[in-house]
């Protein structure tokens, strides 16, 4: 299933696991940054990527300018 099939999903536990997911990305970006190492992900085209801390910052403030909610530590 495709994050869109999810949202629109009548199951709530299938409702939560978007956000929860969404939540757990946040924290492994997080973690990364704290500790100065990289995340590796799958890209919507199936490629593996490789990011690094410094990236992660950037865009973590980058988001964080524009005022994203997702990059304020202070929201859950």
């Amino acid at each position: 299933m495709s994050v869109n099939d999810l949202s629109q999903a009548k199951n709530p536990d299938l409702l939560a696991s978007v956000a929860a997911m969404q939540h757990a990305a946040q924290e492994a970006r997080d973690i990364a940054i704290q500790f100065n190492t990289g995340i590796v992900v799958e890209d919507n085209d199936g490629n593996i990527l490789h990011i690094d801390a410094e990236t992660l910052r950037k865009e973590r403030d980058e988001q964080r300018a524009k005022g994203s909610p997702s990059a304020d530590p202070t929201t859950v």
